[in-house]
């Protein structure tokens, strides 16, 4: 398998073991790899009265460091960006909302160690 579907695999797998891990925390899973001009949200999920826009991060290695390192500034805003996107779409631009990050660490082959960061990326 190509390098660039193997990660695109571990991606995968990694948004399906945090969409599953979100629903047991008691999050209704709204959308998933929502499309935006901005760019795409990995999950978009309903935590009580707020909207959670969550950044899924999964590493099989620590080679880079911790999953949730992957999430930059650069990245934190064109989060942020779409989510803007997604409230303006549903109408929404007027309830709580914020920006969790789930890290996956692990492989298909392994059980993975999950990461909840609530709040991880300020909207100022």
């Amino acid at each position: 398998m190509k390098a660039s579907r193997q990660r695109q695999a571990i991606g995968r797998w990694g948004e399906e073991v945090a969409a599953r891990y979100l629903t047991v925390q008691g999050y209704t899973i709204l959308s998933r790899n929502y499309r935006t001009p901005a760019g795409e949200l990995d999950i978009v999920a309903r935590d009580g009265d707020a909207i959670v826009f969550v950044e899924v991060k999964t590493r099989r290695t620590s080679s880079f460091g911790p999953p949730q390192a992957a999430v930059t500034p650069a990245k934190a805003a064109h989060i942020i960006t779409a989510a803007q996107h997604y409230l303006q779409d549903t109408a929404q631009i007027d309830g709580d909302w914020r920006i969790d990050v789930v890290a996956v660490f692990g492989s298909p082959k392994s059980s993975p160690e999950i990461t909840l960061i609530r709040s991880a990326v300020e909207a100022n």
